[in-house]
């Protein structure tokens, strides 16, 4: 595939950033800040939250930075996953 956009690669620079998040402060021991938050009912609201702090931020506080749309992106990631999770698990269906 080709792609207009170079989504491939941006793509392989999100992978590269959510592996990041792995190995932070926010990581420490078994469980990461987010599993808490998730695990206590407020995950959503939590993501949510996130995605629009970093959308607002973007273009002030670090100007442009790619690293604060990796982070919109990740936490909807997580925001997927918790509403999968909440159905069952991971589903295949393509959803519209």
């Amino acid at each position: 595939m080709e792609y207009k956009f170079r989504e491939d690669e941006l793509l392989g620079e999100l992978y590269e950033y959510v592996n990041s998040t792995y190995k932070t402060h926010y990581s420490d021991g078994e469980y990461q800040a987010t599993d808490v938050i998730i695990d206590a009912g407020h995950g959503e609201g939590f993501c949510v939250g996130n995605i629009i702090k970093y959308a607002k931020r973007y273009g002030k506080k670090a100007g442009k930075s790619k690293r604060d749309m990796f982070k919109v992106i990740h936490y909807a990631l997580i925001s997927i996953y918790i509403e999968e999770e909440k159905k069952g698990g991971r589903t295949n269906k393509k959803e519209s």
